[in-house]
């Protein structure tokens, strides 16, 4: 054997070794099942939206405290996988409240390597903790600008009226209009891009190839918003998972979907959008109060009913999950605490209860090796406190679980929700 042939040998081990060790780790799909390291992958996981954001400008060596003591406590109380925002665009009031702040995209086309930074952080510190993260994109909604940022940059939503507070005819009629327009769907796919092909400044990974990195989403809770735009919403979704995939094979893609109230009770369009090749896994999201299946006064008098409802909910949807023969994700899931409180001193019994029904369907899934994969609740608060006196958000503030444009304490589960985590921990197996 020749010295050079020897070398070449070499060479060949090595890159085989490291493609090997690449692949290690990586949460990957085998028919209905989420897999990692060749078991099957069955998780509860928490939406951490800010997580991103902890670690910016002059209190960044107060959030990195902040967010190593949160990784530890999620960890250790079972909670393996957090669905987190990865990019908030622009900057100020819009639908009449204050988004979140800082964006990555503040201004068009213009992006903030601090704010990439700390996502980098972020994905170091899930990645020592063996955690994993679902990434999503772009936002449906107003609170970290998402679509009615990109329509305004692109003269097809004034200042004045992204502004103002929009009635809910006002925001379809505006948002569906992204879905028609090529400018707004290229600039956010530079986004898109730059995010996918970004290598880490702390692990100095490839964000392609960390495995702390579960699975991209295309956005939180994308809508076609009008029936009109239907087939346009459709086409949108199947290029950016395409996009997604010719740059990066190793993760998972997914389209951060509500379900059928997504699509005006249409089943069928839910699961054609799934049914794409790229898509890998099928979400949705339970509001039993956006939805009305309750009121605030009579909350625990109602969770009987919640609990009808979300049953014929998971009914309605998983089967076509079934038939796809992809996993399936109840991705965003709350409830407020008892009496309709934003006290974090007020009992979360209710909400318990109810968290104790979602948990069941998981484990009975996971049990029988079925298709409900992964469970998140919305959202985690940590050790945030509200601002005494004041219900929402203001830029400053301390992020926790609920958005600026919601009462502060009215979803969010804190570090010192004692029985919910207890409940956690028992299905967790911890």
């Amino acid at each position: 054997m020749t010295r050079s042939f020897h070398t070449l040998l070499w060479i060949l081990f090595f890159m085989v070794t490291d493609a090997a060790n690449a692949q290690q780790g990586f949460v990957k799909r085998s028919g209905h099942q989420f897999i990692r390291d060749g078991k099957p992958y069955y998780y509860i996981g928490a939406n951490y939206w800010y997580g991103g954001l902890l670690v910016q400008g002059n209190r960044s060596a107060k959030g990195l405290v902040r967010l190593r003591k949160e990784l530890d406590f999620l960890k250790a109380n079972g909670v393996t996988n957090l669905r987190v925002l990865a990019a908030a665009e622009g900057s100020g009031l819009v639908n009449g409240v204050q988004r979140v702040q800082p964006a990555l995209q503040q201004n068009k086309n213009v992006f903030n390597e601090d704010v990439l930074k700390g996502l980098d952080i972020l994905l170091s510190e899930m990645g020592k903790r063996n955690m994993t993260a679902v990434l999503y994109l772009t936002n449906n909604w107003e609170w970290s600008g998402g679509l009615l940022q990109y329509l305004n940059w692109n003269g097809l939503l004034t200042d004045a009226d992204m502004q103002k507070k929009m009635n809910w005819e006002e925001m379809k009629d505006i948002i569906h209009k992204f879905y028609n327009s090529e400018a707004c769907q290229q600039d956010y796919l530079k986004q898109v891009g730059l995010l996918v092909n970004r290598t880490n400044t702390v692990t100095q990974k490839k964000y392609i190839t960390d495995p702390a990195i579960m699975a991209w989403e295309v956005a939180n809770e994308p809508r076609p918003m009008r029936t009109t735009a239907n087939t346009a919403y459709t086409k949108f979704l199947a290029r950016t998972t395409a996009f997604i995939k010719s740059i990066d094979a190793n993760h998972l893609v997914t389209l951060g979907h509500e379900g059928y109230m997504a699509t005006d009770g249409d089943t069928d369009l839910f699961k054609e959008v799934h049914a794409d090749k790229n898509v890998d896994y099928i979400t949705i999201h339970i509001w039993p109060k956006n939805w009305n299946w309750f009121r605030n006064e009579t909350l625990a008098r109602d969770l009987p009913i919640v609990k009808t409802k979300t049953k014929e909910y998971l009914d309605k949807h998983l089967p076509i999950a079934e038939a796809l023969n992809k996993p399936f994700v109840i991705e965003e899931f709350g409830l407020p605490r008892n009496h309709h409180s934003f006290s974090i001193s007020a009992s979360t019994s209710v909400r318990d209860e109810y968290f104790e029904f979602i948990f069941t369907e998981w484990q009975n899934s996971r049990k029988n090796n079925g298709i409900i994969g992964g469970v998140n609740f919305w959202a985690f608060g940590g050790t945030a406190r509200a601002t005494p006196g004041q219900v929402f958000w203001k830029e400053g503030d301390d992020y926790m679980g609920d958005p600026p444009m919601e009462e502060q304490g009215l979803n969010t589960v804190f570090d010192s929700d004692v029985s919910t985590f207890a409940l956690i921990r028992r299905f967790a197996g911890k």
